[in-house]
């Protein structure tokens, strides 16, 4: 990819999960990145093995601040806006704090985008804006009745990216990430994602439960796949801006079989334990990733067999 090389990244939420991998891939390519993160879900763990690397500089502050935004923004060439909360059943039970991080947060970096003159402004959106859309393979511009604050938040981003586009010149590139995994997802709490989480209970010998019957199915994305996705957003036509684009595989992985997968490959015979359908959660989920392909040429590396295999090793070397 042709970025200058004295190019700067501005990272925010750069501390979390998919942040941090973003952070690591921008350096390993030579160039600088600024990361913003408030550490409330992100951890500096997470990023301290940056800290002795040239061009990486750390920023404490939360993108509620429209202050905090403005300086992280300052000489940033491309912003990669990954600071949210996530969770769909927390934003059922929180709904004004994912108001206040998910659309104030991304407001407040849209307008230090502009102010600043970022060249492009790249934020994750989620799947989760098709809502109960029945139609499979989901498809841009073919989104259903929302379910959750959470996909309300990510579907208001995605409008205010939008104008931000049309009203002011600033370069939008939304990317409606589909089910992440990868190194660096927290296995840890009521809200953690399903793939660490039935990882770290199988290794520390605990029966996982699923929620449902076990037969929901994700697009899961292998976390390489999302970076590709940013840098090559960074980099995206003018005919991209404004718009929102699937991050995928383009497959779809039936949650039991997943399981399975995942015990087998630690070695572990047990079955799990069934609970009920989670509040606001999808049945299926699958992505049409052809816009993607159009215009950012976004082409996955990574299938959910590579993926899998590549993030379990690093849960056995790192729990």
């Amino acid at each position: 990819m042709n970025f200058s090389e004295d190019s700067l990244f501005l990272v925010t939420g750069g501390a979390g999960f998919i942040g941090s991998n973003l952070c690591e891939a921008i350096l390993d390519m030579g160039l600088r990145v600024r990361c913003l993160d408030n550490l409330s879900t992100g951890k500096i763990e997470n990023v301290e093995m940056f800290a002795h690397r040239n061009g990486y500089e750390f920023t404490e502050g939360d993108v509620r601040d429209l202050d905090t935004c403005l300086k992280a923004a300052e000489d940033a060439d491309y912003v990669l806006h990954q600071a949210a909360w996530g969770s769909v059943p927390r934003s059922i039970a929180m709904p004004l704090l994912y108001e206040e991080i998910n659309i104030k947060g991304t407001l407040n970096m849209l307008e230090a985008s502009r102010q600043k003159g970022v060249k492009t402004f790249v934020y994750a959106s989620s799947s989760s804006v098709y809502g109960d859309s029945p139609t499979l393979p989901k498809t841009e511009g073919n989104e259903g009745k929302l379910l959750s604050p959470y996909a309300l938040t990510k579907r208001v981003d995605e409008e205010y990216a939008r104008l931000y586009s049309s009203l002011y010149g600033l370069k939008t590139v939304g990317l409606r990430y589909f089910n992440v995994f990868g190194k660096r997802q927290n296995p840890d709490g009521a809200y953690a994602a399903v793939i660490p989480r039935f990882i770290k209970q199988l290794m520390c010998g605990e029966t996982p439960l699923i929620n449902g019957d076990g037969r929901q199915s994700r697009d899961f994305t292998y976390v390489k796949n999302v970076v590709q996705a940013n840098l090559l957003a960074a980099l995206a036509p003018d005919e991209a801006s404004g718009e929102a684009f699937n991050i995928a595989c383009g497959g779809r992985e039936y949650l039991i079989d997943v399981y399975y997968s995942i015990a087998k490959a630690l070695g572990v015979e047990r079955e799990p334990e069934f609970g009920p359908d989670r509040a606001g959660d999808i049945k299926h989920s699958n992505a049409d990733i052809g816009k993607a392909a159009r215009l950012l040429g976004y082409a996955p590396e990574y299938d959910f067999e590579r993926g899998l295999i590549e993030a379990i090793q690093w849960y056995k070397e790192n729990l």
